[in-house]
């Protein structure tokens, strides 16, 4: 992909690969901001970002609410950049966690 002129990235079950400059937060900026008219930076505090892979690096570093599903762990001689939470879980159950305490926490709020 790289000679072919390509950004590319591993993630923990493919290889993602694209044309141009963008990344993951700047792909948020821009869906966050056409989708909803909002000002992601503004409200970052807001916003919680939950990912499972090396390429999931730079939002983790960007949003104080970071989450790491539990494989994560899996790539930790590779990561220089963690979540703010690890989950138990892993994979769709880690996701399923993080959502289960979202809720939890607006029902008591």
């Amino acid at each position: 992909m790289r000679t072919a002129g390509m950004s590319a990235t591993v993630s923990s079950i493919h290889v993602n690969g694209w044309f141009g400059s963008h990344t993951k937060l700047s792909g948020a900026r821009w869906i966050v901001q056409r989708l909803t008219g909002r000002d992601l930076e503004r409200e970052i505090g807001r916003w919680i970002y939950v990912g499972d892979s090396t390429n999931d690096q730079e939002m983790f570093g960007h949003f104080p609410l970071s989450v790491g599903v539990a494989n994560l762990r899996r790539f930790a001689a590779e990561l220089l950049v963690w979540p703010t939470y690890i989950t138990r879980s892993e994979r769709g159950v880690g996701f399923a966690e993080v959502a289960e305490a979202l809720l939890a926490a607006r029902t008591h709020a």
